[in-house]
């Protein structure tokens, strides 16, 4: 590893040793056909230094020490009880380097610092919750006849391909390391090419936390070829991805090749409903926070305001001003930023092209939608709303991942409801009313994996997330996550029954 490591320091000061190679078995290593991802600070436009990135060649060689680990005894024939002390150690080296991993992700991604701090804490949460359950995974008996005796066993599927995204890379990062690791699995993770760096300073804590060699892989990549070859590989059992519908799509079609098991979190276009009878001041800043945190980049962002026509033009009065005074956009070391800069050139240019066609489409752009550079750099948008929007429009039906919001009004509850499920996305969705009755009545009906009564874009560690129709399958986090990483087998004794 000698020259595969750089010193940086940060722009809040901090200095670091940041790892550069492909974390294979335990060693960081070049790649094979010395391919490279340069980082870019989103802040202003700057390199931050340069990564090595994987082929198709490495990634066998990943696959292949994951199946290696999964076989050897060092990882097979350990306790559960093993497990999760590793993984105990593994949370508490994350907890002491949190600043440091906080700040690199706040470089490379440019969400503000004290989001980053936050993500680290439930980065935290999530692998000593799963670290819990590493000696509590287990089968049952099943009464039959008196001749038989069966009982089940809880076993780890595989060698489990994970993809995660650029936009909580770390926090994504904890959702499939840790039941996949409570479970006994062994892991090859390819990160978003955006923000390749956080990923491999955390490597470094995979390594003093114990794991054996190639229980965890880091492969940074670029889609088409990492990402593709993890797909199809097939030396891999299970894939776990969190991105686009329509990279999702793809993921699902190319793992069919040997039938893998799958589990996909995809994008969204979740409605946010303001009844009539709401407290439109708290309606409004849930929604604000809903869509606008994390610079919008927030697959369950609430993107969609459905607000009852009584109380729609106070809404937006409101709504507008909580956005005016709360979303300071600038520095994201900057203790009062609220928001950073999109995290790269291509989706700071996507968002504006959303904004062109929500105004040739006849919205009214009625805040934001226009570049904020900061000393005259970086991918700086200023938060967007739209009023006036159709159901038909672009902006109202596509997912466009950034500060962008459109606000439309209803009559009715049947309505509200329609308006809402009239989307291929089913992620999350929101209910802003005083009516518990309604707000009951309104969360069943919705068409998503989540609801949230007078709140918007909760999130706990202990909670399933994961959504419906095109925004995915199946779930992540609480005891549901564990289904994803475990497969049950049946084991009959025969007890003295004669054929």
């Amino acid at each position: 590893m000698s020259n595969l490591k750089v010193d940086l320091t940060a722009p809040n000061g901090k200095k670091f040793t940041l790892p550069t190679g492909l974390f294979i078995n335990n060693e960081f290593v070049k790649s094979s056909q010395n391919l490279k991802i340069t980082s870019i600070n989103p802040t202003n436009e700057q390199e931050i230094c340069t990564v090595e990135a994987a082929s198709s060649e490495d990634i066998d060689r990943a696959v292949a020490a994951a199946r290696a680990a999964l076989n050897h005894e060092s990882w097979r024939d350990i306790t559960g009880t093993e497990r999760g002390r590793m993984m105990f150690k593994f949370a508490d080296l994350i907890e002491q380097e949190k600043e440091i991993l906080a700040t690199i992700e706040t470089w490379d991604n440019g969400k503000p610092f004290s989001s980053s701090m936050g993500d680290l804490e439930s980065v935290i949460e999530t692998i000593r919750y799963y670290a819990g359950y590493a000696d509590k995974i287990h089968g049952e008996t099943i009464p039959t006849i008196s001749q038989k005796f069966v009982y089940t066993l809880k076993q780890p599927i595989g060698v489990c391909a994970q993809i995660i995204p650029w936009n909580y890379p770390l926090g994504m990062a904890s959702w499939k390391l840790g039941p996949a690791l409570s479970c006994g699995n062994t892991i090859v993770m390819k990160p978003a090419e955006q923000t390749p760096l956080s990923i491999l300073y955390l490597a470094n804590l995979i390594v003093k936390a114990g794991f054996p060699p190639g229980v965890v892989n880091i492969t940074n990549g670029y889609g088409r070829d990492a990402g593709h070859t993890l797909a199809s590989h097939l030396g891999v059992d299970k894939i776990a991805f969190t991105g686009s519908t329509g990279t999702g799509k793809q993921i699902m079609k190319t793992a069919s090749i040997n039938m893998k098991n799958i589990t996909l979190e995809t994008g969204g276009k979740s409605p946010l409903l303001v009844f009539g009878d709401a407290d439109i001041e708290q309606a409004a800043k849930w929604a604000h926070g809903g869509i606008m945190s994390n610079m919008g980049q927030i697959c369950t962002a609430t993107s969609r305001l459905l607000v009852q026509d009584t109380v729609y033009e106070k809404f937006v009065n409101v709504f507008r001003e909580v956005v005016k005074t709360t979303s300071k956009v600038g520095d994201p070391f900057a203790e009062d930023t609220f928001q950073g800069p999109q995290v790269t050139k291509s989706q700071y240019d996507r968002i504006l092209d959303f904004v062109e066609s929500g105004k040739t489409e006849g919205a009214t752009l009625t805040a934001g939608g226009i570049p904020c550079p900061l000393n005259g750099k970086g991918y700086f948008i200023e938060p967007t709303i739209f009023t006036n929007v159709k159901e038909n429009m672009k902006i109202y039906r596509e997912e466009v991942f950034g500060p962008f919001v459109v606000i439309v009004p209803f009559k009715t509850e049947k309505e509200a409801i329609a308006m809402a499920n009239d989307t291929t996305y089913g992620l999350g969705a929101a209910v802003h009313t005083k009516d518990i009755e309604l707000a009951h009545r309104v969360a069943a009906r919705i068409e998503a994996g989540m609801v949230w009564i007078n709140s918007s874009n909760d999130s706990d560690f202990r909670v399933p997330f994961g959504g419906v129709k095109q925004s995915g399958i199946g779930r992540e986090l609480g005891e549901a996550g564990l289904a994803a990483y475990t497969q049950t087998k049946a084991i009959y004794v025969n007890l003295g029954q004669k054929i």
